[in-house]
């Protein structure tokens, strides 16, 4: 499998993240992934680059020296150049993914340090492109083409890492049903008029539950299958669901990382987001997802993440008059300043449903030293008027369906219709 299959993009967002946020111990202590190849082909080929605007943007309580941040920089953009080429490659191959619009480096002017993009030219932040061939601008170059299969080996052997995909794809799924409610991370892709949202997948158009049941499927087959063709369309698949403008897990119309790295105008960094977004406040959604999925809208609900809850501007996470439920309240830190508290746990048990939401949390020794306390604000959302007990649950009935399983058997044993082995 060459550095081309979406494995190899996935990879790229990965490192270009972690590098962004300063944040390389995940990958180099936790995963024990060394970067030392893309270090190494990053001095070398941006050796007199400053990479200015690649600086990683360090959390306040990290301090680095000016050689590891100069460091970070040039290693941030050479994984970001290379993540842009392999990107284009899937897209290249996937035409129906729909995403030519995502195709730039090609409409760089590389003499003028200017792009071309929506009808006008744009000079760029950065004009350095060693590695960059205008007449083939998204061919990796050999060295770039040899760091990709380093890492992409480092990532393979990483015994931590695959134990932790394994129990993804183990546990882990595209929606859940349970216990009669609705659970997904991002949305269910709609058009503006409410309608369902279709995606061509393999010839033939897909939408709804569907369309999640085959992407589902699909990311399996990129993990799983013994059939080169069919894992390297699945990786593909895998990346799609990352940045693509139909893509449930996404939710926008481009991820617009190209312009917010190299155009100052904000107006060209907008994604705008699927019309599911608004559409998700009225209850009639609500009912026709919880439908499309084979659920009674008088009783179930959609658990909803992905996009943070901003309660400091007055927004609530129930909406669609109590049939949907949004519980990202902005857990991680670099969220807390847009929502106003650190994230939400929705509580179900035999009285009822509740959401608790939590204040920002800084560390254990803050808390004794200046004796803080642990703030948590709880909501009843819904009051069971009788007490749903254990059978009532999924567990429960899983359950249920082994005890009478064993009690046939018992009477199979007992009416001589089997013999003890």
């Amino acid at each position: 499998m060459g550095a081309a299959a979406g494995s190899a993009a996935c990879l790229a967002n990965v490192i270009r993240t972690a590098l962004r946020y300063a944040n390389m111990e995940t990958l180099q202590n936790g995963y024990a992934i060394s970067l030392l190849p893309l270090a190494t082909f990053a001095l070398n080929a941006y050796a007199d680059d400053a990479c200015a605007i690649f600086y990683p943007k360090t959390p306040g309580d990290e301090v680095y020296t000016d050689n590891e941040l100069r460091l970070m920089a040039k290693m941030h953009k050479a994984i970001a150049v290379i993540q842009f080429k392999l990107e284009a490659q899937i897209i290249q191959r996937r035409p129906h993914f729909q995403m030519q619009d995502r195709l730039l480096l090609d409409k760089i002017n590389y003499e003028k340090g200017a792009i071309y993009l929506n009808g006008q030219d744009y000079p760029l932040l950065d004009t350095q492109f060693p590695t960059i061939d205008p007449a083939d601008p998204y061919r990796l170059t050999p060295e770039e083409e040899n760091t990709v299969q380093k890492l992409q080996q480092s990532f393979a052997i990483s015994e931590k890492l695959q134990q932790h995909v394994r129990f993804l794809f183990a546990k882990g799924s595209m929606y859940l049903v349970y216990n009669g409610n609705l659970l997904y991370h991002g949305c269910i892709p709609m058009e503006a008029n409410g309608s369902f949202m279709a995606a061509k997948v393999g010839g033939r158009e897909f939408c709804g539950k569907e369309f999640m049941d085959r992407l589902d499927r699909l990311a399996r087959q990129g993990y799983f299958s013994a059939d080169d063709q069919e894992k390297v369309y699945g990786q593909d698949v895998l990346w799609y669901l990352w940045t693509g403008a139909r893509s449930p897990i996404f939710g926008k119309n481009k991820m617009a990382t190209f312009e917010r790295y190299f155009i100052a105008d904000k107006a060209t960094h907008q994604e705008e987001k699927n019309p599911y977004y608004t559409l998700r406040d009225r209850e009639e959604t609500a009912v026709a997802i919880l439908k499309e999925f084979g659920l009674n809208p008088d009783t179930a609900h959609i658990i909803n993440g992905h996009v943070p809850v901003q309660v400091k501007k007055g927004e609530s996470p129930i909406k669609a008059g109590g049939k949907l439920l949004v519980i990202d309240g902005g857990f991680a830190r670099a969220y807390q300043n847009i929502t106003g508290i650190a994230g939400y746990s929705l509580i179900y048990n035999s009285y009822g449903l509740l959401l608790a939401s939590h204040a920002p949390f800084e560390s254990v020794q803050q808390a004794i030293e200046n004796n803080v306390q642990m703030q948590t604000r709880t909501q009843i959302l819904e009051r069971n008027q009788t007490r749903i007990r254990v059978k009532d649950t999924d567990e429960g009935r899983d359950i249920q369906d082994k005890i009478d399983n064993l009690q046939e058997l018992l009477w199979a044993y007992r009416t001589g219709l089997i013999q003890e082995g």
